[in-house]
C-alpha cells in the first residue's frame, strides 16, 4: 500500500470513517479536509444497488446542477448550415461538420464535450473507437445528439453533468469546487441524489442507494447518510 502523506493523514484525522455523516456536515468536512494548493474539485460516489450487467438496469444521464460545477467546459458541436450559427450563438467553442472529423482523426482532442446533431451522426461515428473509450461519444440519453443545439450548449456551459453506472454499480460525479459555499455544493450533491432516486430502474431490487461518499481532489472520502437527503431538499 502507498504511503500517505502528512497532509492527507492529518486530514484524515478530522474524519470518523465508521459514521455517515449529515449531508450539511460531510460537505463542511470536506471542505475541512481539503489540502492542495489549488481549488479542489469536489466528488461524489453513489453505490448503487443494480446489476449493470442487464440492460434493464442500466443508469445513464445526465443533469444541470443548479449551481454548476465550477469548471467552464469546451463544447465541440457537430453541425451544418442554421444549427451550426445557432450553435455559436449559443456558446459552442468550436462548430464544424468533417474538418473536426479529421483533426480528431490526427489527435487533436481540445475539447470537453461533444455535442451533434442527428444528421451528423454518420460522420460522427467514424470516430466511435477513438471517442468511445475516452466517454466522449454523444449520445441522446445524456442529450448531447440533438437538434435543439442551443439548448444542449447553454446546458453544458451552466453546469450539466453526465452520469454513469460503472461494471460495479457505482456512480461517479463532480458537484463543484470546494472554494464553493457549504449551501451551494449541498444543493448540487441533493440534485444529482434526487435525479439517481428517480431514475431507479423498476427491476432493481432490495437497498437501492447503498452508499454515497464525498471527496475533494487528494482528500480523504467522507460518507454521507443518505437518508439526511429529505432534509437536504
Amino acid at each position: 500500500m502507498a504511503k500517505k502523506g502528512k497532509k492527507y493523514v492529518d486530514a484524515l484525522k478530522l474524519v470518523d470513517r465508521s459514521k455517515a455523516y449529515p449531508v450539511q456536515e460531510a460537505i463542511e468536512l470536506v471542505k475541512k479536509t481539503s489540502f492542495a494548493k489549488f481549488d479542489a474539485t469536489v466528488e461524489v460516489a453513489f453505490r448503487l444497488g443494480v446489476d449493470p450487467k442487464k440492460a434493464d438496469q442500466q443508469i445513464r444521464g445526465a443533469v444541470v446542477l443548479p449551481n454548476g460545477t465550477g469548471k467552464t467546459q469546451r463544447v465541440l458541436v457537430f453541425a451544418k448550415g442554421e444549427k451550426a450559427k445557432e450553435a455559436e450563438a449559443a456558446g459552442a467553442d468550436y462548430v464544424g461538420d468533417t474538418d473536426y472529423v479529421n483533426k480528431i482523426q490526427q489527435g487533436w482532442f481540445d475539447f470537453d464535450v461533444i455535442v451533434a446533431t442527428p444528421d451528423m451522426m454518420g460522420e460522427v461515428g467514424k470516430l466511435g473507437r477513438i471517442l468511445g473509450p475516452r466517454g466522449l461519444m454523444p449520445n441522446p440519453k445524456t442529450g448531447t445528439v440533438t437538434f435543439d443545439v442551443t439548448k444542449a450548449v447553454q446546458d453544458i456551459k451552466a453546469g450539466k453533468v453526465e452520469y454513469r453506472v460503472d461494471k460495479a454499480g457505482n456512480v461517479h460525479a463532480p458537484i463543484g469546487k470546494a472554494s464553493f459555499e457549504t449551501e451551494k455544493l449541498v444543493e448540487n450533491l441533493a440534485t444529482l441524489f434526487d435525479t439517481l432516486m428517480k431514475a431507479k430502474p423498476s427491476a432493481a431490487k432490495g437497498t437501492y442507494m447503498k452508499n454515497v461518499s464525498v471527496t475533494s481532489t487528494m482528500g480523504p472520502g467522507i460518507k454521507v447518510d443518505p437518508s439526511s437527503f429529505v432534509a437536504a431538499k
